[in-house]
Formats: structure tokens, sequence, C-alpha cells
């Protein structure tokens, strides 16, 4: 469910039309739901609300302040990659308390400073790792908390630049070797295991690779529970998927029950690390039409958004809806709709049939809250869009459009 109506043959976020934010912030920019994203952490919290789960929002989907302090003051905790991202969860008021630390490249620096900001526990990927970590623990005089991400080699049945759970997967540590790891960490001085983890992917929409995951790590946290290793929490990562335009997701009620009853009797608080699903459908990237374009071959519609503002369609040929603000009448014609970048791969949608568009007209990019403005970036030395949040019938700009001296800050020439 979203809060993105069609009223009076407008388009609206909550109250808010989008051509008064296109008026007063201008294109391309990026446009929140306040209701959406309060709405999708409640079901997120009370699907999982019989079972003892602390929800982790995933940063990296929407790292927007505005976004995050929605989500701490409903109670989230955080899934971080960076320590960029944990000053992103301090800035807004978060409980450092409740953030897991994740990502296969943490630096030792990054290590320091999330063991002193007290973080709940760091997913460890790779033996090296966990041995840099233990250096770090000794280094400051404390025990810093870890959980080991298995690799339970299940195919999530999604892209595969977001499945993270195949052996082949840069992700995680087989079962055999993290079973033998935990034995090491007995050893080390500077660490205290804190739980297990697991996470096979992104943009899930079956029940099935979930439930065999999750059966599989419930075996190895019972393993380590047999052998003396006083665990708390078990990491159950996250990747429900959402519909962008044919898929059939589960409901987050079911994807519940998928996670929860394979796991029943551990005692173990679960983690979960929802993205996607909390941030995707309450955002759309707005855009304006600059010019129409007919080849022997193919109409073009070519836009003020590209693929440096939204890159999932370049990068996974991800499909996004896109709508007209305004309703359009007249026979549709099939087009591309694409952006100024100097990239064939620079296509917002393939083969649209859309009624005619004028210049100027604007379009809704639709489900694009989730990994859009944070994969963002200034390729052709474009400024990155601003930032909106609607609450009812007001909306504010939760991040200022770049501008060209925010280009080459930082830059000597």
């Amino acid at each position: 469910m979203n809060h993105f109506d069609v009223i009076d043959g407008a388009m609206h976020c909550e109250g808010v039309p989008l051509s008064r934010i296109a008026a007063e912030v201008g294109t391309p920019t990026y446009v929140y739901s306040t209701a959406t994203l309060t709405r999708h952490l409640g079901v997120v919290q009370q699907s999982f609300a019989e079972h003892p789960t602390l929800v982790c929002y995933s940063v990296k989907a929407c790292s927007n302040l505005a976004v995050l302090k929605l989500f701490a003051k409903g109670g989230s905790g955080f899934d971080i990659v960076s320590v960029g991202e944990l000053e992103r969860v301090r800035r807004v008021g978060g409980d450092v308390r409740k953030v897991v630390f994740a990502g296969v490249g943490k630096s030792e620096a990054e290590m320091i400073a999330a063991v002193r900001a007290g973080i709940l526990m760091f997913n460890v990927e790779s033996s090296e790792e966990l041995e840099a970590l233990d250096k770090v623990g000794r280094q400051l005089g404390v025990q810093a908390p870890f959980a080991l991400r298995v690799n339970p080699d299940v195919d999530a049945k999604t892209h595969k630049y977001i499945a993270t759970g195949l052996k082949t997967s840069k992700f995680g540590v087989p079962v055999e070797e993290a079973v033998a790891l935990y034995a090491k960490s007995k050893r080390m001085k500077g660490l205290v295991a804190k739980g297990l983890d697991c996470h096979i992917g992104s943009q899930l929409t079956d029940t099935r690779p979930v439930r065999q995951a999750m059966a599989r790590v419930g075996d190895v946290y019972k393993t380590l529970q047999a052998k003396g290793f006083p665990l708390t929490h078990l990491d159950v990562g996250g990747g429900l998927g959402v519909t962008y335009t044919t898929e059939t997701p589960p409901g987050v009620a079911d994807y519940a029950k998928a996670v929860i009853e394979p796991l029943r009797g551990l005692g173990a608080t679960l983690v979960l690390e929802p993205g996607r699903v909390l941030v995707a459908n309450a955002g759309v990237l707005l855009t304006k039409v600059l010019y129409r374009k007919k080849t022997p071959a193919k109409h073009f519609v070519i836009v003020d958004a590209g693929m440096n503002d939204l890159l999932r369609p370049a990068l996974y040929e991800a499909h996004h809806d896109i709508r007209p603000v305004a309703a359009r009448k007249g026979k549709k014609a099939t087009v591309d709709i694409v952006g100024p970048v100097c990239e064939s791969s620079d296509v917002l949608g393939h083969d649209r049939a859309m009624a005619p568009l004028m210049q100027n007209d604007l379009l809704a990019v639709m489900t694009a809250g989730a990994y859009g403005m944070s994969m963002s970036s200034s390729y052709n030395s474009r400024p990155r869009p601003a930032e909106v949040l609607v609450d009812g019938d007001r909306f504010r700009v939760v991040r200022t459009r770049e501008t060209l001296t925010d280009l080459m800050r930082g830059e000597t020439p």
C-alpha cells in the first residue's frame, strides 16, 4: 500500500499535488510519503510480534536523515554497512545499541568507531575479518560482540546481482567453516560471540527459499548452543520483495511465518533487516519531459532524470512504472523514456505505452524509494536531486538539490 493517488486527474502524495512540489522545488526530485513509511514499519513490527524480534532497518536502501528519524521514532534499530551510515543513525538520535554492522569489507577504523559507539554486534563475514575485530577489541580493552554470517547455499530465486546466499557469493562463510571459527573465537580475548547471521538475498518473492535457509541456520544455532556458546541473537536478514511490475511477493505476515516457524524453540531474539519493503513504494522520482524525438526505429521521450539519479534500470534492467502526473488523453504510443546521460543504458523505461506527452509534462517514476537516491551519483557532473518528505497536506525539503559548487567541493585545479 502507498499514498500516491490520482485526485481530480492529478497525482498526489498524500494531500499534496506532485505538480506543486515540482513548481516549488524543481525536478528531478525524490518524493517520500510519511504515512507510507510509518505504516510499513508498523506492519512489519506487528507481523513479527509473536516472537521476540528486533527490527533493524537497512539504511542502505534509503539513508535520508528524515527517513531514518521517522524509523528511529517508531522504535526501529538499524542495519548499517559503513561508518557513514553509523553517523547518520547517531545524527537522528537512533539507539546505537540496536545497530548491527554488516558488510564484507569493514575497515579497522570503522570497527573502532562502532565498538566505541556501543553497537549491538558485528556481522562478521570471513576468518580474517574475525581476526581484525579481535585485534580491535584487544586494543580497546573490550570484547567486541559478533555474529558470523553463514552462507546456507540457498538459491533465493532473485536477480543474480542481489542473490547473496549461494556458495559462489562473496558474502558469508560455509557452515563447516563457521562452526570452526566460533571454536577459534573462544581463544580470542577481544571477542564475544553474541549471535548468528544469515541473509540470502534481496527482492525475495517466494517463501520456500526463506524456510529452507532458516531451517539450515537454525540447525547451526542449535549446534553452537550444544557446544556451549551463549548466543542470544539470530540475525535472519531481510530482503522481502515488492511489486515493481508482475511480481507477487508474499505478504509480510506470510513471510514472518516462513521465518519464525523453522526457528521456534531456539530461545533466540530474531534480528530482522528490512529495507526495500519499508521504503520502495513510499517514494517516487519526479521528473519533467524535456524533448520528444522520433527515429525510424523508436519514439523517445527525453526527461531530466537520468541513470545518475536512478541507477536500477541501467544496473539491473529493473522495471519501474512511469506515470503522468496529470492525466493525458489520446491514443497511446509505445515510447522509450530516456535520460540525458551520455550512455545508451540511460533508459528509465523501455517500450512504454503512453498517452501523448508534451514538453514540460511531469512524470512520476514509481516505487523508487529503495536504492534510488542512495545509489545516485554525480556522473556527467550532474548535481544530485532534491529530496522531499510529505506529511498530510504539507511537505518539506529534506535534502536540498546539489549545486555546481557542491559538485566540485574538495577539488583543486
